[in-house]
């Protein structure tokens, strides 16, 4: 690819528990390491400080005040550039959790992701390409509810009082009203990989020929 050629910036959003997740990583299993970099707007949480269990419970993550999004700009603007790109992980204020440098190398296609990412006006300026991934509110819910007892061990009742009071509204302000704006809309509804791992292959392909054609 010529040196000057910009990279091609994907921006992919979704909810809590529309399956985002799954399908980034299943979009990026389509793509060798050199062809596509990806930066997550989780990484730029500006960090809240130590916790207690009811304070986390009442703390709204959910709102973008809560993320560095002049920060998460000048990144994605350094990669736009072909400069590299060094940043914290973000530990989900869990203090025992060791910090890990991330190094963020640019690439032909840039994925950007996150819930607020097409909010985000300056950043959603340099979007070339939209993906919205949804699932039925039920169905998200119950992914919560799962993926915070198993991996952050909260309790049901603190993952329902978030839901109701800042995922849902947040949702519903921040991302929905920017759904029919997207290039392509993915239903997530069932956990069946094979049907995720197809779709994200015929986009894969279909960027390929569009951006990675003089690769080869």
């Amino acid at each position: 690819m010529s040196l000057n050629k910009k990279p091609f910036i994907i921006g992919i959003a979704g909810g809590s528990g529309s399956g985002k997740t799954f399908f980034l990583n299943c979009f990026l299993h389509h793509f060798k390491q050199d062809e596509v970099t990806l930066v997550s707007q989780d990484d730029y949480y500006i960090p809240a400080g130590e916790m207690t269990q009811e304070e986390n419970k009442r703390y709204n993550f959910d709102l973008p005040k809560t993320i560095d999004s002049e920060q998460f700009l000048r990144d994605i603007k350094q990669l736009i550039n072909g400069e590299v790109v060094y940043k914290k992980e973000y530990n989900f204020n869990n203090p025992l959790a060791v910090v890990k440098i991330l190094e963020i190398k640019s690439a032909p296609i840039i994925i950007v992701e996150g819930l607020f990412i097409l909010h985000f006006k300056e950043i959603a300026a340099l979007l070339d390409h939209r993906i919205f991934v949804d699932a039925d509110e039920h169905i998200a819910l119950d992914r919560r509810i799962k993926r915070d007892g198993l991996e952050r061990g909260y309790p049901e009742e603190d993952v329902l009082y978030k839901w109701h009071n800042h995922v849902v509204p947040a949702y519903k302000e921040y991302l929905l009203p920017y759904k029919n704006e997207c290039h392509k809309v993915i239903i997530n509804n069932t956990n069946e990989p094979e049907e995720i791992i197809a779709i994200t292959e015929e986009i894969s392909n279909e960027l390929r020929n569009r951006v990675l054609i003089d690769l080869a």
